[in-house]
């Protein structure tokens, strides 16, 4: 079973069979599908899945804190399972591609003091942007 699907279960969040196909579709350690494309995979496994269901079931998986959606350069939202996890995104400037990258250390001593501006920085978000193999072998 898997992680995502062990913490609804933790959490008593009742797993109708679409609710299960889409915490299936997310299932694997770098996924950051868009709604279309967990729609899409969720539809190949149970085929009278809906779009709003796909779309419903990913907002509740959202407000439940299981899945982070992702937002990069104004492209369609991603989703991302790996909500309990520490972790960052190396994002490909070209095709949009995420991969989960852990860093050494905590990002968020990385910013001095003086620099918080009295803030209390309570989260911290680093984005890593580049190009990935596949679009640099198509160059």
């Amino acid at each position: 079973m898997s992680d995502l699907l062990e913490r609804l279960r933790g959490r008593g969040w009742r797993l109708t069979a679409q609710r299960r196909v889409v915490a299936e579709v997310l299932d694997g350690d770098h996924v950051h599908y868009t709604a279309d494309e967990v729609h899409a995979r969720a539809a190949e496994r149970l085929p009278e899945i809906s779009r709003a269901t796909v779309y419903n079931t990913l907002g509740e998986l959202v407000s439940l804190g299981e899945v982070i959606e992702v937002s990069t350069d104004g492209r369609a939202k991603r989703y991302d399972p790996n909500a309990h996890h520490d972790h960052q995104h190396l994002v490909c400037s070209r095709c949009g591609t995420i991969r989960d990258v852990h860093l050494q250390g905590d990002p968020l001593s990385a910013l001095p003091e003086p620099e918080r501006y009295g803030f209390q920085v309570s989260e911290v978000t680093v984005t890593y942007r580049g190009i990935c193999p596949t679009c640099s072998a198509d160059s």
